[in-house]
């Protein structure tokens, strides 16, 4: 299969994956937060009544478990789709 082929047949099944990791990276960020700040939702820009220090604590950490459950969904979305294909998506 070519190169071209082979990202072409990645791109639903990494969507998929993408979806499902933004979903638990959502679920991960919500349950660090209540354990670091006692509160149950996370401070938004637009909410006043959040310090700036603990607005941009959120953003900082909400940031960093996105990117690693990304690059750990994304990495084994690609091993399973190699297991299946034989082809590695990202070369």
């Amino acid at each position: 299969m070519s190169t071209k082929a082979v990202k072409l047949a990645y791109r639903p099944f990494g969507l998929v994956s993408g979806i499902a990791g933004g979903l638990v990276a959502g679920a991960i960020f919500k349950q660090v937060w209540r354990r670091v700040a006692d509160e149950d939702d996370a401070p938004d820009a637009l909410q006043s009544e959040y310090p700036w220090r603990q607005l941009l604590l959120a953003a900082a950490l909400q940031g960093a478990v996105y990117a690693v459950v990304k690059a750990a969904v994304d990495r084994g979305g690609a091993k399973a789709f190699e297991r299946w294909t034989g082809e590695w998506p990202g070369d």
